[in-house]
């Protein structure tokens, strides 16, 4: 069963996500937003089948949208109503993905 994240393990999992532009989205959601840019629509949308993949396999699917070459992503697992490490874990699969 997933967990919400205690106060001990935030830090550890959740500043390096910081450092490469990651954020709490701040309207009283515990969730962690960032907005990844490509060179066009093909690389959004690659990026989006190649994390689409992952969040199925890992049954974590993200809260997205994608306007041309950006690709907004909203990470919370509901079924805490916070975030959780599975968050974390799909949120540094992003980033290892560009």
């Amino acid at each position: 069963m997933t967990e919400k994240l205690s106060e001990e393990t935030r830090g550890p999992l959740l500043e390096p996500l910081f450092a490469t532009g990651w954020e709490m989205v701040g309207d009283g959601r515990d969730a962690i937003r960032k907005t990844f840019t490509f060179k066009n629509f093909v690389e959004a949308f690659a990026f989006m089948t190649k994390a689409a993949l992952w969040a199925e396999k890992w049954n974590h699917h993200p809260e997205w949208s994608n306007v041309y070459n950006r690709v907004t992503v909203e990470l919370i697992t509901h079924d805490v109503d916070g975030l959780s490490a599975l968050d974390a874990k799909l949120a540094r699969k992003m980033d290892g993905l560009v």
